[in-house]
């Protein structure tokens, strides 16, 4: 079993999950998104927001494959590029971070330590861009939107409240440890499967079918 992280692009923008595919929750401020509702048309502005930040500020999402599977994605941009971000109470978002928006795993892929991969593989694309954070407004309550990532979530894969609120926090990861447990873990790692024979390898690494 293999798996590869993507940047999202026009090409494979149609593998984000549905609906998330055609949300646009924070693409667009409160009114242009109930106009592009009523019009149908959220999936195209949803490819023009991509687009957009595609051209003017770079890679905005990523993809995680599993056998060439989507399996999870992650979206990010500075909050210039997120509307809907000055809605929260406990806005504005840090200028020297990069604002998650969304991210979600498949429900048959979850468990297996994807949502840690795709935020690091995010830590690792701002950091060459001269970043120094990941924060993101997590949802405290369990509203039930798909469009906030819950509290818990982010708090599972290294983020530290900066800003309480008693539904929108707001949470932080230093880039900078998101890449060094990384590379710490991976480390660890290759010297483990160095020190054992090739059956112990595999059934270290894939312990039931299925597994990554």
């Amino acid at each position: 079993m293999s798996r590869r992280i993507a940047n999202i692009t026009l090409d494979n923008i149609d593998d984000i999950p549905l609906p998330c595919r055609r949300c646009v929750f924070w693409e667009l401020d409160p009114v242009a998104r109930s106009r592009a509702e009523e019009a149908g048309g959220t999936d195209i502005e949803k490819e023009a927001w991509v687009s957009s930040a595609l051209l003017e500020w770079g890679s905005c999402g990523k993809i995680v494959y599993v056998d060439d599977v989507p399996a999870g994605f992650v979206m990010f941009a500075p909050p210039a590029y997120v509307p809907r971000a000055v809605a929260f109470p406990t806005s504005p978002v840090s200028p020297d971070a990069v604002l998650l928006t969304t991210a979600q795993i498949v429900p048959e892929f979850t468990g297996q330590g994807l949502g840690r991969v795709i935020v690091q593989s995010v830590a690792k694309e701002i950091t060459r861009r001269g970043y120094r954070a990941i924060e993101a407004f997590g949802d405290l309550k369990g509203s039930g939107t798909r469009c906030v990532v819950p509290a818990d979530y982010l708090l599972a894969v290294g983020f530290k409240t900066v800003r309480p609120h008693h539904r929108w926090p707001r949470l932080r990861l230093e880039v900078k440890n998101a890449v060094s447990w990384r590379e710490d873990v991976e480390v660890a790692l290759e010297r483990l499967l160095g020190s054992m024979n090739p059956e112990g390898v595999l059934r270290q690494v894939n312990p039931v079918p299925g597994a990554i």
